[in-house]
C-alpha cells in the first residue's frame, strides 16, 4: 500500500496593522507573529515533520512565516515557492494547488490565509473548529495530493494549544 502524503496547513503567523498606508500584501509580521512562527516550526521538528516542499503565499506576511518555520526545520529558505494562487484563495484554490504536486512529495507544506484555512479544517476534521488562529497548523493526510479533496484531519496545533 502506498504511503500516504501529508499537508501541513499553516495560516500566516499574526501581521500587523500599524502602517495602515500598507498594501494588505505588503503587510509585515507584528512582533508575536516573529515570536510564534519559529515555535510552530520547533513543534514541526520535535514531530519530525519535515516538509519535502514549502508552498508560500506572496503575501509578506506568509512568505515571513515560511521562512521562519523553515529555518527552525532546516530547510532552504530558497527553495520556498511562491504561488500567486494562495493569496486571497478560497478553499478551492489551495486545493487546487495542491492537486498539482508531484507524487514523490512524501510531506508538504502550503502557508495561506483566512478564511480558506478554517473553511478547509472544517471540511476535513469530524469536529467543528470555529476558527484556525494565525500559526495554526493543520496537519492532514490523503492517498495522493491528486485526491487531496477527501483528506483527514489528524492534528490541529495552534501557538497557545497547552
Amino acid at each position: 500500500m502506498p504511503a500516504l502524503r501529508t499537508l501541513l496547513l499553516i495560516r500566516h503567523a499574526k501581521s500587523s496593522w500599524k502602517d495602515v498606508d500598507l498594501e494588505d500584501i505588503d503587510r509585515p509580521l507584528n512582533n508575536r507573529g516573529i515570536r510564534d512562527a519559529p515555535v510552530m516550526g520547533q513543534r514541526l521538528l520535535a514531530r519530525s515533520l519535515i516538509p519535502d516542499l514549502i508552498v508560500s503565499s506572496p503575501a509578506v506576511r506568509a512568505l515571513a512565516t515560511a521562512r521562519a518555520i523553515a529555518d527552525e526545520v532546516g530547510y532552504s529558505s530558497e527553495a520556498i515557492l511562491i504561488d500567486d494562487e494562495l493569496y486571497a484563495a478560497g478553499p478551492q484554490d489551495v486545493l487546487d494547488v495542491v492537486s498539482g504536486f508531484d507524487d514523490r512529495v512524501q510531506l508538504a507544506m502550503v502557508i495561506t490565509h483566512n478564511p480558506a484555512i478554517t473553511e478547509l479544517a472544517n471540511r476535513f476534521s469530524r469536529v467543528p473548529i470555529d476558527n484556525v488562529p494565525t500559526s495554526g497548523i493543520l496537519t492532514v493526510e490523503a492517498p495522493a495530493w491528486s485526491c487531496i479533496d477527501v483528506a483527514t484531519l489528524v492534528d490541529f496545533d495552534y501557538p497557545r494549544k497547552t
